[in-house]
């Protein structure tokens, strides 16, 4: 074409010049934007692909598929045995008209949930007696191991003894047979004969030495395996104990009451790891408001956590999901306070409260993520200063390197179900 009309050209008929989209005013190439609009465009209204008569941008259909009432979506209370499988409007009136029959599915729930704690403590009890009963067979086995270690070294020192002797012996053969063979040349073999039946006598003396020296060995080659057998033994039964022992002691620690008493041991150890970065945060086992109540659990960060980090102790409450969260009011409204307990017996305990708001961390856990199993923690990141925990005027809060933190949720209005 002509230069005059290449301006033009470029304005109003080249298929490549650029132009903005009606919908998003993003530039596209002109022959490309068509297709887009068509296809891709995130502004541009379509149908719901559920049919629900609704027009929904394209950036907005994944939010509209979680509202849509033509979705097809399980009820609730699947996980207790509810088959309810319908459209999302349909799954609603069914959870509001059979809320008696969700009711009892619970409740059924709730029985087995109770034989199955009657079990594990049935369980603990049997577990209790098998650590008491193993811990018996680890000291008889540290008793017969005693004695064999002692024999081991006996033997070894019995064995060095008679190497010796050999090695000797063979210096005082060699001697010999060097004197033999002088002999042999000066005096003849008559001469020789008396002294190679005394070399005899002597290399007989030796074999059974030798014999003895063997014998020895197989029996400490023995003895040997023995011990090895014994400490693999000693080490599995020791593990054992020490898993038995834990799961006992988180069993025996979970409270029903709204109530925690954590006792946080090794405090400057775990204090350290935290300056280096190592694991700063430490969780209690959960407790519950009651039976069939909110679980929760407590945090702590020994070296500090956010604005507390490197000056303060942080201590924090989580919401965890329990069995029985449909059931339960939301958002929690409970007032919490969280206390570092006074070991001196004056009871100068530090304490501090507060009563949730209307975040995310205390809504029903879940609710936002189905794969979350707890809420994002809430607390105090300057509960107590690190000069305040280890150098108090009138109480001692650290001591025997242990802090003992209460938890405490007022349970006041709360139904039980």
């Amino acid at each position: 074409m002509q230069r005059k009309d290449l301006q033009e050209h470029f304005r109003i008929s080249c298929s490549y010049r650029m132009e903005p989209c009606h919908y998003c005013k993003d530039s596209y190439i002109y022959c490309q934007l068509k297709d887009h609009e068509r296809h891709t465009c995130p502004e541009v209204e379509i149908q719901c692909p559920n049919k629900c008569s609704q027009m929904i941008k394209r950036c907005m259909l994944e939010d509209h598929t979680d509202q849509c009432p033509e979705m097809e979506t399980d009820c609730v209370f699947k996980k207790y045995g509810c088959p309810v499988r319908e459209r999302r409007a349909q799954v609603q009136v069914h959870e509001e008209t059979a809320l008696k029959h969700h009711i009892l599915l619970v409740l059924g729930s709730n029985s087995k949930l109770e034989t199955q704690m009657e079990v594990l403590q049935q369980e603990v009890l049997l577990r209790h007696q098998e650590l008491q009963d193993r811990s018996l067979q680890v000291r008889g086995l540290e008793k017969e191991v005693r004695p064999l270690i002692k024999q081991v070294s006996h033997c070894d020192n019995t064995l060095s003894a008679v190497q010796r002797s050999l090695v000797e012996q063979k210096d005082h053969i060699s001697s010999v047979r060097l004197q033999l063979e002088e002999f042999s040349t000066v005096f003849g073999p008559g001469v020789a004969r008396d002294e190679l039946s005394q070399i005899r006598a002597s290399l007989d003396a030796l074999r059974q030495r030798v014999s003895i020296t063997e014998g020895l060995k197989d029996h400490l080659g023995a003895l040997n395996e023995t011990y090895m057998r014994h400490t693999r033994l000693l080490s599995i039964h020791t593990a054992q104990l020490e898993r038995n022992d834990e799961h006992f002691r988180e069993l025996e620690s979970t409270s029903y009451d709204g109530k925690l008493i954590w006792k946080l041991r090794d405090y400057r150890k775990r204090k350290e790891a935290g300056a280096r970065g190592q694991g700063p945060c430490l969780s209690s086992a959960p407790f519950y408001t009651s039976r069939n109540g909110y679980k929760i659990s407590a945090r702590a960060y020994p070296y500090g956590d956010g604005a507390g980090h490197g000056t303060h102790l942080s201590l924090y409450v989580v919401l965890m999901r329990g069995d029985f969260d449909p059931l339960l009011p939301w958002p929690f409204k409970q007032p919490v306070s969280l206390s570092v307990l006074d070991q001196s017996g004056a009871k100068n305990h530090m304490t501090m409260s507060f009563r949730p708001d209307p975040s995310n961390s205390f809504h029903q856990p879940g609710s936002a993520d189905a794969t979350a199993a707890t809420n994002v923690a809430s607390g105090f990141p300057c509960f107590a200063s690190h000069a305040q925990l280890e150098a108090p005027k009138n109480a001692i809060y650290v001591r025997d390197d242990t802090l003992f933190i209460k938890v405490k949720v007022d349970t006041c209005g709360l139904e039980e179900l």
